[in-house]
């Protein structure tokens, strides 16, 4: 058995919760990282594992039993060269979650474009609820545990199956490391388009992921989703579906809001079931939870024991994640960075708030979002707001100009639309621009993958100090 590990990048959310699994195991962890900074810094001091700031071969000697390599890391990099030419024995993070977590367990892998980070901590909250103790690897931070890795003592394993690639050496998708029994698929869009070509490539993932699962496991499946529907028929194993259409096994219905978050009932065939309360917004959220519901019915864990759990269920920092309330102004953090998952969380605003202005601020950050293939999907996607801020395109120069998203194309766009539309840089412009116009009662959304330089801290701080009261 390996004894110390070093993992390469250890700062990513995966890899330095991947380090603190590895240390509760008993091993003697190392890392190395550019960006060596809270809270992942602070984490990772927490659990006693040292961290060396940038990368050097010296930091591999003497040689360590195993390096995991993340993804992010390319040939030329110190470390990454001296493993190989010193053939140190090497792997990927999905890779070491397959061979020291994840087999000989009950495998639970929520995939899908959009809503894999609630709909995991949903399934992984109700399985605790339920008392069955299971182990979890997440992408966020489910607000119920506080942290997004859990080693419990019970028989299932809940992930978050990531279809972006595994490691310079391994372009496949994570997801087909997680020997998956049970499988939840949200929907199946075009996104990555720094790794996949085409819509088809990334259909050619899930297919593979699709054929993984046993006979006897289960696919719980959104049939709403056509790319999804043309899948089922290759399926091998047991097949659930769930979503608002006629053809669904389990059919979200009579979707309200109320306070406290979302009523819902399903349709289960003819058999009505609930109403049901989830603490979540919008229809997306509705048919996340109803994925839970009939997964937890596949695993066998009791109705009641499900319906509790998605009561109690905290949702995920950062999605939908209320940062201040004061004067009747309310400001939202959300991770979309994809056109559907924007126009889903503004649809979700504007169904909460019908009446309140909304403003919808942006940062094209991520390297899907960056990208001129999504250009009119953004004039859709912000139609529910009445003032859209942007920031500029982050790190531009990572996009080929031909392949790069126009901004103003973009503004020009909305504009004709009829919306106030603005590209200003994050901090003082930016939250200055806003003071300016906002009213008592306005909601701000913030949606991106970074943090806005600080923008949203710095508009509270102002917003609790009166420097600019609202109108």
């Amino acid at each position: 058995m390996s004894k110390r590990i070093h993992l390469i990048a250890i700062c990513g959310t995966g890899m330095a919760a991947l380090a603190g699994m590895l240390k509760q195991r008993g091993y003697e962890i190392t890392g190395s990282d550019t960006n060596v900074y809270p809270p992942m810094s602070t984490f990772l001091e927490s659990m006693g594992i040292p961290v060396y700031n940038g990368f050097d071969a010296a930091h591999l000697e003497p040689a360590p039993d195993l390096v995991i390599i993340g993804n992010a890391m390319s040939r030329g990099n110190p470390e990454v060269e001296y493993v190989l030419n010193e053939q140190i024995p090497y792997a990927s993070l999905p890779e070491t979650l397959k061979n020291h977590f994840i087999r000989g367990k009950y495998s639970c892998v929520v995939a899908g474009t959009h809503g894999k980070t609630t709909t995991s901590s949903l399934l992984a909250w109700t399985l605790q609820s339920a008392g069955w103790e299971p182990s979890f690897f997440i992408g966020g931070i489910p607000e119920n545990f506080g942290q997004g890795f859990q080693l419990g003592n019970g028989r299932h394993f809940v992930l978050e199956g990531d279809e972006y690639d595994s490691a310079f050496f391994d372009k496949g998708p994570k997801f087909l490391h997680y020997l998956p029994s049970l499988v939840i698929l949200n929907n199946i869009e075009y996104d990555h388009a720094d790794i996949y070509r085409s819509f088809e490539d990334v259909q050619i993932s899930f297919r593979r992921l699709i054929n993984l699962i046993p006979a006897k496991g289960f696919l719980i499946a959104c049939s709403d989703d056509p790319a999804m529907r043309n899948m089922l028929k290759a399926a091998f194993c047991n097949v659930i579906t769930f979503g608002v259409g006629e053809e669904a096994q389990w059919r979200v219905e009579e979707i309200r809001v109320v306070e406290g978050g979302t009523e819902f009932v399903v349709m289960r065939g003819q058999e009505r079931l609930g109403p049901f309360l989830a603490p979540l917004e919008g229809m997306h959220n509705a048919k996340n939870a109803t994925a839970v519901l009939a997964a937890s019915e596949a695993l066998g864990i009791p109705r009641e024991r499900a319906v509790a759990a998605l009561r109690t269920f905290k949702n995920v920092r950062r999605r939908m994640q209320l940062l201040f309330e004061q004067n009747g102004v309310r400001i939202f953090d959300d991770f979309a960075h994809h056109p559907t998952e924007i126009r889903e969380t503004i649809n979700s605003v504007r169904l909460r708030f019908p009446e309140r202005r909304l403003w919808a601020v942006f940062e094209p950050r991520s390297a899907t979002a960056k990208r001129k293939v999504f250009e009119q999907e953004y004039l859709h996607a912000f139609r529910g707001a009445d003032n859209v801020v942007f920031a500029p395109v982050h790190r531009p120069d990572k996009v080929p100009e031909a392949e790069r998203l126009s901004l103003s194309a973009v503004v020009d766009g909305l504009r004709s639309q009829g919306k106030s539309v603005e590209i200003l840089p994050t901090g003082e412009q930016m939250t200055n621009h806003i003071l300016s116009q906002l009213r008592k009662g306005d909601v701000v959304l913030f949606m991106s993958n970074g943090d806005f330089g600080g923008t949203p801290a710095l508009l509270i701080q102002k917003l609790k100090t009166g420097t600019a009261p609202p109108h």
